[in-house]
């Protein structure tokens, strides 16, 4: 088995949406962004298996969370916010500012053409 075929601890986190194959599946192409990143963030011993499945359950279990699973990777991006947060890698208030210009690129892009940061009326 290659590097590249060995299985990530992250692909087993509780809840990962999965294809009959076992593979993880993504609504998104940013949710993969998100999991490719917290892949490499702990490949490169940012954090610790455990720290991230504590993060991400405490994620998972906040009030108001949907039943069906289908903010999991909101969840996600949440536990890693707030992972990067307490280790003083990312400030939290950047972090709300490119969630909000993000939105903002989105709400301003025609349908059908790739959402850019370039975008944001704001930028």
């Amino acid at each position: 088995m290659s590097a590249c075929e060995v299985p990530s601890q992250l692909a087993q986190s509780p809840g990962l949406p999965k294809s009959p194959e076992g593979a993880p599946v993504f609504p998104e192409p940013w949710a993969a962004e998100a999991f490719a990143m917290t892949v490499h963030l702990h490949e490169k011993g940012l954090f610790a298996w455990s720290e991230w499945a504590e993060t991400l359950s405490r994620q998972l279990h906040q009030p108001g969370r949907a039943d069906d699973g289908s903010d999991y990777f909101d969840c996600w991006v949440a536990a890693l916010s707030e992972l990067l947060v307490s280790r003083g890698i990312a400030d939290a208030s950047a972090i709300l500012d490119l969630q909000q210009s993000w939105q903002r690129a989105a709400e301003a892009t025609p349908h059908g053409q790739p959402i850019e940061l370039a975008n944001d009326p704001k930028r």
